[in-house]
């Protein structure tokens, strides 16, 4: 298999939250695109494992994913070590991203930056060919890091004004999650699952939207310089 587009989350819900609404748009116009989920989240506040993993088909669903998957890598105890890289080569080269999506490298949960470390590193390696997992090597083009709890001065943005709804409804797959928006929020302390997410969600999507003059909007950061080969085509319908 050979994927245009494949997001790596520590957990399930994290992709849907950074990226949903990119994956979702690049699905739509027929690119193929992918979810991973490093850990099965099962050191979660709520939800089982089992639960989460129907919330996870069910979400991949929505998005339109070719390609769907969660390893087992420990949920609340990510390290960025061989057998972790590993994991991630192995899927890397069995998948064969043109790009590669993944968290920030810092964030308020140590899994968020431990999975970006794994990945980046993972990505790297796997394109070495004396690193021997019984596969072809294949390194990504690019990889893109998504925002998760800690805000970022983006690299670039992208428009997720028409699929804005399906991301929505991608999340609110994970039912044992987050806030349903109709009832109490949930009893435990955390903020997914409280009255304010989904009014989190929509502000930080309607600012970085209104960045670019669209609606709403996806924040994205690389860690070099972007190439433009046509500035007409980039930015030719642009309007000030």
């Amino acid at each position: 298999m050979e994927l245009d587009l494949l997001a790596f989350g520590a957990h399930p819900d994290d992709v849907e939250l950074g990226c949903g609404g990119t994956l979702i748009a690049s699905a739509r116009r027929g690119r193929s695109v992918g979810v991973v989920t490093l850990t099965r989240g099962e050191s979660g506040t709520r939800g089982s494992a089992e639960e989460r993993a129907v919330e996870f088909d069910a979400s991949c669903a929505v998005i339109g994913c070719s390609h769907r998957q969660m390893l087992d890598l420990p949920d609340g105890g990510l390290t960025v070590d061989d057998p972790s890289r590993r994991a991630v080569i192995r899927v890397l080269r069995a998948l064969r991203p043109r790009i590669v999506l993944l968290p920030y490298w810092e964030d308020r949960h140590p899994d968020h930056g431990n999975a970006s470390r794994i990945v980046e590193e993972a990505c790297f390696l796997a394109g070495l060919r004396r690193l021997d997992t019984g596969q072809e090597p294949h390194r990504p083009a690019e990889l893109l890091y998504y925002m998760a709890s800690w805000e970022f001065e983006p690299g670039f943005v992208v428009d997720i004004s028409a699929v804005m709804e399906e991301k929505k409804r991608a999340i609110r797959c994970y039912a044992s999650q987050v806030w349903n928006g109709t009832g109490q929020p949930h009893g435990e302390p955390t903020f997914i699952a409280s009255r304010g997410f989904w009014e989190l969600i929509l502000a930080r999507a309607a600012h970085y939207g209104r960045l670019i003059g669209r609606e709403f909007g996806e924040p994205f950061k690389t860690r070099r310089l972007i190439e433009i080969r046509d500035p007409l085509e980039a930015f030719g319908d642009r309007t000030w």
